[in-house]
């Protein structure tokens, strides 16, 4: 007799609950890109006028900051689709799919920025200081209100920390870009705008570095960060009635909602459905996972006289399971 249990019950929606203020997300977002639209727009015309590399870099920035919120705010609208057709999950993964673009563009900007700076090192141009200072610092006020309307956004969503990276890194630049304006204009060191760049290309590495390694665990199927796969099964394993947990996974279907499959073995006197809810209990209260789907049997008499820690007797038991995933997770003999 198996069990199949979908785990939707009463605390279900928990990881799901942020659907209600979507539209809020939306807004929130909409209001930093049109900042952001207006004022990078400006701050071309003055780069190019002013011969600011910073300034240019914090506009090409700027541009991928909107970029980055286009992608996020096309990507919940994707995301928010009901599953159907061939998409059993529906388009969740958009939002991870726009992390992942998010990264790549940041280090492929910051290449770039790295690159052009390092030329200006070797043989730095005029650069104005007083229109340079006073855009990094118009800048500075402008990535301000639009990391604050993110902040407001739901940053759960892997998608809207990758917008909220972007501008974040932005406000980082126009504060270099502002202390290189001004040593510029009291010292005439033209050498501190190209300097300024390459330090925000250190910080855009590593928020690219970050939302890559987030989004490529997701991609990969890795269990969320949170949660040990190895300790799980041996809790499992050591509830109630339980004899053996093996087929164990437990993956990400986009962030902040887990899901987990399990073959489950069961005495073979126990109640399959009350270890099934047991189980799905301590999922949901212990790990936030509400997503589940497990396969409880009993397991055969033969099995539980000759099961030693390390034997796979269970595993070899051709009517049993062909190629189990992963370790199997066994009860400790001295229970019986």
């Amino acid at each position: 007799m198996s069990g199949h249990g979908h785990g939707h019950g009463p605390g279900s929606h928990a990881g799901h609950s942020h659907g209600v203020s979507a539209g809020a997300d939306r807004r929130w977002l909409g209001g930093a890109l049109a900042v952001i639209t207006l004022f990078m727009a400006a701050e071309v015309v003055v780069g190019v006028l002013a011969g600011s590399l910073a300034l240019l870099s914090d506009a090409a920035h700027m541009l991928t900051d909107a970029a980055s919120i286009v992608l996020a705010l096309i990507a919940m609208r994707l995301a928010a689709r009901p599953a159907r057709g061939g998409y059993t999950y529906g388009l969740k993964r958009a939002d991870i799919l726009s992390a992942q673009v998010n990264g790549l563009t940041l280090l492929l900007l910051g290449a770039w920025l790295a690159y052009e700076a390092v030329r200006r090192l070797i043989d730095p141009p005029q650069v104005a200081g007083g229109p340079m200072l006073a855009t990094a610092l118009a800048g500075i006020v402008v990535n301000v209100a639009a990391a604050w309307c993110i902040s407001k956004a739901n940053r759960a969503s892997l998608n809207v920390e990758g917008a909220y990276q972007h501008v974040l890194n932005d406000l980082f630049a126009f504060i270099g870009t502002a202390v290189a304006a001004l040593v510029v204009l009291l010292t005439g060191f033209e050498r501190a705008d190209p300097i300024a760049t390459l330090l925000v290309v250190a910080l855009m590495v590593k928020a690219a570095y970050g939302l890559l390694r987030e989004s490529g665990r997701i991609f990969l199927e890795a269990a969320p960060a949170d949660i040990d796969p190895d300790a799980l099964g041996d809790r499992l394993v050591a509830r109630p009635d339980v004899v053996e947990v093996h087929d164990l996974h437990v993956w990400q279907i986009t962030s902040g909602q887990a899901a987990l499959s399990a073959h489950i073995l069961v005495e073979p006197g126990g109640d399959c459905h009350a270890v099934r809810r047991d189980l799905e209990d301590v999922l949901r209260q212990s790990y936030g996972i509400t997503h589940t789907t497990l396969q409880v049997d009993h397991a055969p008499e033969r099995v539980l006289q000759v099961a030693l820690p390390g034997d796979r007797t269970t595993a070899d038991d051709p009517g049993h399971c062909d190629a189990p995933h992963g370790p199997v997770h066994r009860e400790e003999p001295h229970h019986h």
